[in-house]
């Protein structure tokens, strides 16, 4: 941006404009961006849509990721919504048991909600080296049934408000048995 005249700014209002025309609820709306002016954009001019808006975090290791003291500034600023990787909320402890991390725990002391992506990006899992979705707690992963433990790690203990993926029927059966909405 710009592009073609449109700025940044331009884009954030005709993307709810056209929810707004198409008779769309705010409450049915998650509006996301990696671009924070985007979603600060939302929270402030459209505070329909702006508070379930998602700031996703675009970090490549946990070095990269907000500290306790940013992702406070994150919700003073009206932000109620951060989207890390996966890796960003989970850790092992001295047992080498997935555990939520200290990011995850950050934030949600700072009083945030918690969406995470992406669940399934790695491949067969039981093979070890799966990257860069599962960077900080991969020694504790050994078997295609452990993408399960995560999940529960997640809902359970992280608080997680939802999980995007690329094979939903991992998290909807999940979801199902758990009977979580």
């Amino acid at each position: 941006m710009p592009f073609n005249g449109l700025t940044q700014e331009m884009y954030a209002q005709k993307l709810v404009n056209e929810y707004k025309a198409a008779g769309v609820s705010p409450r049915d709306v998650w509006p996301q961006s990696f671009h924070k002016p985007d979603v600060n954009y939302w929270v402030n001019r459209e505070p329909g849509f702006g508070r379930q808006a998602v700031y996703l975090d675009d970090a490549n290791t946990p070095a990269d990721l907000p500290g306790s003291a940013e992702l406070a500034q994150y919700k003073r600023e009206g932000i109620n919504i951060v989207a890390p990787p996966t890796f960003a909320l989970l850790a092992v402890d001295a047992n080498n048991t997935i555990v939520p991390s200290q990011y995850a725990r950050n934030a949600k002391a700072a009083g945030l909600d918690i969406i995470t992506w992406t669940l399934e990006r790695s491949g067969i899992l039981a093979d070890g080296g799966n990257g860069f979705y599962y960077q900080t707690f991969d020694s504790a992963v050994r078997t295609e049934g452990d993408v399960m433990t995560v999940l529960d790690v997640l809902a359970r203990q992280v608080g997680v408000l939802g999980v995007f993926t690329d094979w939903p029927a991992t998290v909807t059966d999940y979801a199902n048995c758990q009977n979580i909405r």
